[in-house]
C-alpha cells in the first residue's frame, strides 16, 4: 500500500516553537530576541502574540515541549529496565547519550533558569523540570530499599545536574562513565547492596 504523505506546511505555532528550540537551546533565552525568532520561523509578528501572548509565553512552551521530550526519553529508558537500580543507572545513561549530541549545550531547564527572574513563567518551568527528576530519583531510591529515599534522591540529581554541566563545560562525553560511576556508588551506599 503507497503511503501517502502529507504536505501540509507546519503551522505557525509549530514554526515558532521549532525556531524557539533551535534558537533559544543553541544560545540561550535572553540573548535570542523575539525578532529574530518570528523571522526564523517565517511567520508574521502578529501570529507569535496571537499564539503566545509573548516572549516569556513562548520561552514557557519551549522548555514545556523539551520536558515533555526529555521526559518521554528518560521514561522509555527507565522502562527498559528491571529494577529500581538498574533503572536509577538508566536515567544517567540516558543522559549520557546527549553529551554525544553535536548540538549539546547542556540543561536547558538550568540555563533557562539561570537567565531568569525570579518567580516568572520561566522559573517556574525549569523548577516543574527538577521537581520532576527529584521525585524520579527518590521514588526509585524507595522501590531501590533506600534507607533515606529522599537523601539518595537528592544526591542523584545533583550528579545529573553536575554530569551535565561538567559535559558542556568540559567538552568531554567520557562524564557519562564517570557520572554512572559515582551513581552505582552512591545506590550501592544507600541500599546496603553492590548489586547496581
Amino acid at each position: 500500500m503507497a503511503r501517502v504523505r502529507s504536505t501540509a506546511k507546519p503551522s505557525a505555532r509549530e514554526r515558532l516553537l521549532a525556531s524557539a528550540n533551535e534558537l533559544f537551546y543553541a544560545e540561550g533565552v535572553q540573548s535570542v530576541g523575539i525578532d529574530r525568532v518570528i523571522e526564523h520561523a517565517g511567520v508574521a509578528k502578529a501570529s507569535l502574540y496571537n499564539t503566545f501572548g509573548g516572549k516569556e509565553q513562548l520561552v514557557r512552551a519551549y522548555l514545556d515541549a523539551r520536558h515533555a521530550d526529555t521526559v518521554d526519553r528518560i521514561t522509555r529508558a527507565v522502562a527498559e529496565r528491571d529494577t529500581p537500580r538498574e533503572q536509577m543507572l538508566a536515567v544517567f545513561e540516558s543522559q549520557g547519550r546527549q553529551f554525544d549530541r553535536p548540538d549539546f549545550r547542556g540543561c536547558a531547564f538550568i540555563r533557562a533558569g539561570a537567565e531568569a527572574g525570579p518567580g516568572g513563567m520561566v522559573q517556574e518551568a525549569a523548577d516543574a523540570f527538577r521537581r520532576w527528576m527529584r521525585e524520579l530519583f527518590t521514588r526509585l531510591a524507595a522501590e531501590a530499599g533506600a534507607a533515606d529515599p529522599d537523601a539518595l534522591g537528592h544526591q542523584l540529581q545533583l550528579l545529573y545536574d553536575g554530569a551535565g554541566i561538567s559535559a558542556l563545560m568540559d567538552h568531554d562525553s567520557a562524564v557519562a562513565a564517570a557520572s554512572r560511576a559515582a551513581a552505582t556508588a552512591l545506590i550501592a551506599a544507600a541500599t546496603g547492596s553492590a548489586e547496581a
